[in-house]
């Protein structure tokens, strides 16, 4: 028994001796002192009391499946423009998947904290029970996180789960200034002249780099895949999608079973997003049979300083997409050295279908990476940046494909060739690669 000349010393003592006891009690008790951490540290909890330091199996992959079989993780990606957040680029099952964790692997000290995760399903999953996700975890406080793994619990074994760098971590100056995403090349792609055309024509327009997500193409287009790379135009993101989930090429549910729309398309646009945050100024988010053509400005760099000019404050510009038929075509620009390569000659192909009043024309993007949070295909969900239509008499989509209005006449189609200044360059480059290639 303690003797106290006053009272309030006693107070003091007793404080004392009861926290040590909790204390003593915690380290015993595991699951205790990790109730103590979470109200300490409310955003993030020692995520095991056995002091386990940072280890787990280094992800291989760009799909890492959790043992869940319900999410996918691509990337996690540093993101400190609202809080210091981890947002993990993923696809869940919308209904199955309700939480998460991120066990954080903090520096210096390789110790392991563990952050609930907010799960967040993109809203345009098109009817999909599968959906793109952002899995935002917050940063413990003195934590420099280098790598994260996502768990379906606070608890269990670091060297069970798979561990994922941080990307984006580091501030870099910008490499380039265009880089356009494509995504997903499926489908034993085999349009090897227009995808040919394409890559030189945004390399005239300004591009430096093109990201390509690759399901399958076919052996000829490897090849020319293997050119490109071998320059440092493109750079080639595996995309094993269909060895996961049941995939569809419908962007929308059609009953079929199918678990996610367009080859995984939308998550593989926000993949591209993040990657080239901090590398490239603008990103360019259109397929490889769409160009954007200007008509008043040479090339997209001077577009763009002057529609930013225009428009301050602004980080998505909208471009209107325009069908350029194949199945009209000009006897013009028939090269006979090409009529042996497949596909499609773009430069034969001047006619586009007239606007439909009563359908939605679909629009594509060039956006500032830094001013976007979550994107869609034709428009982006979230952003901080305002948005604007970019008037067709400024730039439009050429895109060349099937037609949408098959049944027009000839006459009914507008005469367009602005493609046509830039013939001289666009077949003397494509020319160089054909010959390098597959001539």
């Amino acid at each position: 028994m303690i003797h106290c000349g006053k009272k309030h010393i006693c107070a003091v003592v007793a404080c004392i001796l009861i926290f040590a006891s909790i204390l003593i009690c915690s380290w015993k008790d595991p699951q205790l002192q990790n109730n103590i951490t979470r109200k300490i540290f409310p955003q993030a909890t020692t995520a095991s009391p056995a002091g386990q330091l940072c280890r787990g199996k280094p992800a291989q992959n760009v799909i890492t499946p959790l043992k869940d079989n319900r999410t996918f993780i691509i990337s996690p990606y540093f993101d400190d423009r609202e809080s210091k957040v981890t947002r993990v680029i993923g696809i869940v099952h919308h209904e199955d998947v309700k939480q998460l964790y991120c066990w954080f692997c903090c520096q210096p000290d390789g110790k392991i904290y563990v952050s609930k995760a907010k799960i967040d399903v993109h809203s345009d999953r098109f009817g999909f029970p599968y959906g793109a996700a952002d899995i935002v975890c917050l940063e413990p406080e003195n934590c420099d996180p280098t790598h994260v793994s996502i768990h379906q619990s606070p608890h269990g074994s670091i060297d069970q789960l798979p561990r994922f760098e941080i990307k984006n971590r580091k501030t870099e100056t910008f490499s380039v200034d265009f880089t356009v995403c494509i995504s997903a090349m499926f489908g034993n792609y085999n349009n090897v002249l227009q995808f040919i055309q394409s890559m030189e024509m945004y390399k005239i327009l300004g591009v430096q780099k093109v990201v390509i997500y690759k399901n399958n193409c076919s052996h000829l287009m490897e090849k020319v895949l293997k050119f490109y790379m071998e320059e440092g135009t493109v750079e080639i993101i595996p995309w094993p999608i269909n060895s996961h989930l049941r995939v569809s090429s419908k962007w929308h549910f059609m009953q079929d079973g199918a678990h996610i729309g367009y080859y995984g398309q939308i998550t593989a646009l926000n993949d591209c997003l993040y990657r080239n945050m901090q590398r490239s100024k603008f990103v360019v988010l259109n397929d490889a049979d769409e160009i954007i053509l200007p008509l008043k400005h040479p090339d997209w760099k001077t577009m763009m300083s002057s529609l930013q000019e225009q428009n301050p404050g602004t980080g998505i510009f909208l471009f209107e997409n325009h069908i350029f038929p194949e199945t009209v075509s000009t006897h013009v620009f028939n090269i006979s050295a090409w009529n042996t390569v497949p596909g499609v000659n773009i430069l034969q192909h001047v006619h586009r279908e007239p606007d439909r009043k009563d359908v939605f024309n679909p629009r594509k993007m060039i956006i500032d990476p830094r001013k976007v949070i979550q994107t869609s295909v034709h428009s982006v969900l979230r952003a901080y940046g305002n948005s604007v239509n970019v008037p067709m008499d400024v730039a439009l989509i050429y895109h060349c494909r099937v037609p949408l209005q098959g049944n027009l006449p000839r006459e009914s189609l507008i005469r367009d060739t602005t493609l046509w200044r830039y013939n001289s360059s666009l077949i003397m480059n494509v020319n160089k690669v054909l010959y390098q290639t597959v001539l």
